[in-house]
């Protein structure tokens, strides 16, 4: 599963970090899924290998500008690119009307449909063949969620020696069985491929977190999951300035939990925009990352616009070069 940052600043774009959004494949990017759309989102895409084309679904977090000003101008050049595919929208029901109401007062349709989901309902679940996500509520000034994706149907291995000694011979039997399908074979023998596959690793999962002032409400969610992506807006004594109004977390507040849950990787962003990337400058973006390693021991990483990770089959968490 791979995932690379669109933008990494809150509330509004820097020189170097763009408003949130966030691109996430499972192998290679076709289909591909998108995880909130702020403002200039196609520009970012424009220098990555993810299309528009081949979008698969967008998940939105919440309704705050910095997460989907970007979904009216990405949505129409699309269009004009000639897509046909649907496009499930999974947000909550504030982003219908927004979508909505932009594309009915600018002159502006869609060539293809969308299919709007609501992110809010008690029972949410979305799959495809890849991944299936469940979600998480958080705490914010609005209704916001996490997302959760894991893989779905991993690849089997063929029990061969429980196939020979129940005398099943090698032949399409086995395909179809390590396929994830169960056979009837003319003997009037129902085979189960459960009985006769086993899926030799674990399924991956990341946690795309939105914006949320109490890391805790990801501790059940967390069981299982490899990667936590969580903003980390201020560091705490930053916080503690500006007070709890925002309902954002701080680096020391994320790096806390993510330590009592034994989180094997974080990956922080959503910085404030008030951080500087460039040497010399402050207050500095390094002091986040400063800050959340006093209190987690695993591998941290600090998202910038552009970065790609990979979460190899043996969960092991990689930072690629830059696609651009």
């Amino acid at each position: 599963m791979e995932f690379t940052f669109l933008g990494t600043s809150a509330g509004t774009p820097t020189r170097s970090r763009n408003v949130t959004g966030l691109a996430l494949c499972r192998s290679g990017p076709k289909p591909w899924y998108l995880v909130d759309c702020g403002e200039g989102t196609q520009h970012q895409l424009i220098r990555t290998r993810y299309s528009v084309m081949q979008l698969r679904a967008i998940f939105i977090t919440h309704i705050h500008g910095d997460h989907i000003f970007g979904l009216p101008g990405l949505l129409t050049s699309a269009s004009m690119l000639g897509r046909t595919e649907p496009l499930d929208i999974i947000a909550p029901p504030q982003v219908r009307r927004f979508i909505e109401a932009t594309i009915d007062n600018s002159d502006s349709s869609l060539s293809y449909p969308l299919n709007f989901i609501n992110s809010e309902a008690h029972d949410f679940y979305w799959q495809d063949d890849n991944v299936g996500v469940t979600n998480v509520a958080l705490s914010h000034r609005v209704a916001c969620h996490a997302y959760v994706f894991t893989e779905r149907n991993l690849e089997r291995q063929l029990k061969q020696e429980k196939l020979t000694a129940d005398g099943i011979e090698a032949g399409p039997s086995w395909g179809d069985l390590q396929k994830g399908k169960d056979v009837l074979l003319d003997d009037g023998r129902l085979l189960r491929s459960d009985d006769y596959t086993e899926i030799p690793r674990t399924a991956r999962r990341i946690i795309v977190g939105g914006d949320n002032d109490t890391p805790e409400l990801l501790k059940d969610a967390c069981n299982g999951t490899q990667v936590l992506i969580h903003e980390a807006t201020y560091t705490q004594d930053v916080a503690d300035r500006v007070g709890p109004w925002p309902q954002h977390s701080s680096a020391q507040q994320v790096a806390r939990f993510a330590q009592s849950v034994k989180l094997p990787n974080l990956v922080l962003t959503h910085f404030s925009s008030r951080y500087q990337s460039a040497p010399g400058g402050t207050p500095h973006i390094n002091q986040l990352a400063a800050e959340a390693l006093q209190h987690y021991k695993g591998h941290l990483f600090l998202a910038r616009d552009f970065d790609t990770y990979r979460l190899e089959k043996d969960l092991q968490l990689h930072r690629l070069q830059h696609d651009h």
